[in-house]
């Protein structure tokens, strides 16, 4: 028992120290995120997942042309987790949906770090109307113009 609670209380004080909060204005990681991918805890549950398992396509031209969208989803099971959002320029905020194991949330949209390119990196902090907060550190896999 002592063991497990040890394990716990490290993998808290990790998820701590390597969570992407990129909402506050002096914190450390504003130019570089220590944790790539997704990071929400919906109250009860704490969801992280590594950016290597994520898909990150930008397109351009969605809602028109020069009218972005971003969609991010898990690589193995694309409908379980995403976020899809056209807050994609820097500082942007805006609508969004965020898919966790099968609810969908409504979620406002901030853009923290934005890119245009394959490899360049995209920041969210997305916020529910409920007051939960997730964020997203991930590297634009693919343009689709």
């Amino acid at each position: 028992m002592k063991y497990l609670v040890k394990v716990s209380l490290v993998l808290i004080m990790s998820i701590a120290f390597l969570s992407c909060d990129n909402d506050d204005g002096t914190a450390d990681n504003q130019d570089q995120c220590n944790y790539e991918g997704l990071t929400f805890f919906d109250g009860t549950t704490n969801t992280l997942l590594p950016e290597a398992q994520l898909q990150t396509e930008l397109f351009p031209n969605n809602g028109g042309p020069g009218v972005a969208a971003v969609e991010v989803y898990e690589t193995t099971n694309p409908g379980n987790i995403f976020l899809t959002t056209s807050a994609v320029t820097l500082n942007a905020v805006g609508p969004g949906t965020l898919g966790i194991n099968g609810t969908n949330y409504t979620v406002t949209v901030t853009c923290q770090r934005a890119g245009t390119a394959v490899g360049d990196e995209f920041r969210f902090d997305v916020v529910t109307t409920g007051g939960l907060e997730g964020e997203l550190c991930v590297v634009i896999d693919e343009v689709n113009p």
